[in-house]
């Protein structure tokens, strides 16, 4: 079984899930290369400012690693980017989380500061929000694939409902339409 064969192509889950890992991966290579094109030091832990936030050449690494990951992502699209997605958006969650613990101490060596920490949060966030998107939720449509692998039972019974009522549809004497109404001419 392939991991496409859950998640049709024209499905809208597959759209959110390319495009959020897409619109984030930009972003973080942006930040990334922008970093590389000011030519900083690995290791600087007081950073150089761009965009607002203090950066490194490490953190510039880490940015366009984790941009690039994002992007391929969007490109596979289906459950690769839905999983990488949370993945990624977890793992920003966390450098936030320790990052906010070692701002302005030497273990600091992504030049982290504040404005750095709020948007690993958000960004974390974000992109776990697009891979989450029609895959977390307590009303899930029928059709939804995540909804039909959590519910096998009922999903079988669903299928063999909608295939008899397509059988009887097709053996019907109209060929599954309406017989049309005598009109008033003949």
């Amino acid at each position: 079984m392939r991991l496409y064969d859950e998640l049709p192509l024209d499905h809208k889950l597959a759209s959110v899930h390319r495009y959020g890992a897409g619109l984030c991966g930009a972003i973080l290579l942006a930040f990334g290369c922008l970093g590389f094109a000011d030519e900083l030091s690995p290791f600087d832990t007081r950073g150089a400012h761009i965009a607002g936030m203090s950066t490194n050449g490490l953190l510039s690494l880490v940015s366009v690693v984790f941009g690039v990951l994002l992007l391929g992502g969007a490109v596979l699209g289906g459950r690769v980017a839905s999983t990488l997605n949370m993945a990624v958006g977890a793992l920003f969650v966390l450098s936030g989380l320790v990052h906010l613990f070692i701002l302005d101490r030497p273990a600091n060596v992504l030049g982290f500061g504040m404005p750095n920490v709020v948007f690993s949060f958000v960004m974390g966030l974000l992109i776990a929000t697009f891979g989450m998107y029609g895959r977390v939720s307590s009303r899930l449509p029928h059709d939804n694939p995540y909804w039909r692998r959590r519910h096998p039972r009922q999903a079988a019974r669903e299928a063999l409902a909608a295939r008899r009522r397509h059988a009887r549809a097709a053996l019907s004497p109209a060929g599954g339409r309406e017989p049309a109404a005598p009109s008033a001419i003949d």
